[in-house]
């Protein structure tokens, strides 16, 4: 990848790992699907009304998935098989938008601090791959989650995932 190319400036990089591109996500908050779907690459989804996760948004390669499992497991106690599923919002060739079940973020601005501690723990015991596996790092992870939850509350949005390549 030469210099200076937008990937580079977004802070993704190209991983390649038997061939396969990484993917990254950038999750925000957006008042419905045709918002959220209007969110293309080279906008920021404040411009389209919406709300970031982390400040100035945050890239990362933790999946959805992953944070739903995160979230559902270690704060509401709900076996892994009944997290239920992403909704695809938008699929184009160069990216897809997803939406998260409010069910993921909704339990995060009731709970205190020991229980985002003791779902950090829990979720640090549970072999994933793509995620943070430190306690330490799953419990900032959460404390920023909260913090969006919070954010999409008040607005009256709903979280969404923006996913590519």
């Amino acid at each position: 990848m030469r210099e200076g190319t937008d990937r580079e400036e977004t802070g993704q990089s190209e991983i390649r790992s038997g061939g396969r591109v990484g993917v990254t996500y950038k999750y925000f908050g957006a008042p419905n699907g045709a918002t959220a779907a209007r969110v293309p690459l080279s906008m920021r989804p404040e411009e389209l009304g919406g709300d970031e996760l982390g400040m100035g948004g945050m890239f990362t390669r933790i999946k959805p998935e992953t944070v739903s499992a995160m979230v559902l497991t270690g704060i509401e106690g709900i076996p892994l098989h009944r997290v239920p599923p992403l909704e695809l919002v938008v699929l184009h060739p160069d990216y897809a938008v997803v939406k998260l079940p409010m069910t993921v973020v909704d339990p995060l601005r009731g709970i205190g601090e020991e229980s985002v501690g003791a779902a950090a723990f829990i979720w640090s015991t549970v072999p994933d791959r793509g995620g943070p596996s430190d306690a330490f790092n799953v419990y900032q992870l959460l404390h920023e989650w909260q913090d969006f939850s919070h954010r999409l509350h008040e607005a009256g949005h709903q979280p969404y995932c923006l996913v590519w390549p």
